[in-house]
């Protein structure tokens, strides 16, 4: 009888932790597995940059977290509805997605 000849194969990608592991804002589905107060205090201790935070009452999304800087530039609403117009529709309740939001502000002054 032939010896099977068992092979083993192992493929890693290795890249630095980047710090601030969350750039602009964090959304956690309602059954996720780190909660809001946690994921909070974490970012208190890895992050310099102040973070809101959005309580959601949804089926599906529980917490934002995003950056202050952030809401600066855009109405909590309008990131509200844009997280769940376009957001919710891909995320289970028990994700947690990291987004890059690219924001532009266009500023016309018509009495200079």
């Amino acid at each position: 009888m032939p010896i099977k000849e068992t092979k083993h194969s192992v493929k890693a990608r290795v890249r630095e932790f980047g710090v601030p592991p969350i750039h602009d804002a964090l959304i956690l589905g309602r059954r996720s597995a780190i909660g809001c107060v946690a994921m909070r205090k974490a970012l208190s201790l890895l992050v310099a940059q102040p973070f809101e935070h959005i309580e959601f009452e949804d089926d599906v999304i529980g917490n934002i977290l995003v950056r202050a800087a952030i809401l600066r530039r855009v109405p909590r609403e309008k990131l509200i509805e844009f997280v769940r117009t376009h957001i919710k529709p891909m995320m289970a309740d028990n994700e947690v997605l990291h987004l890059d939001l690219e924001v532009e502000v266009i500023i016309e002054d018509h009495h200079l």
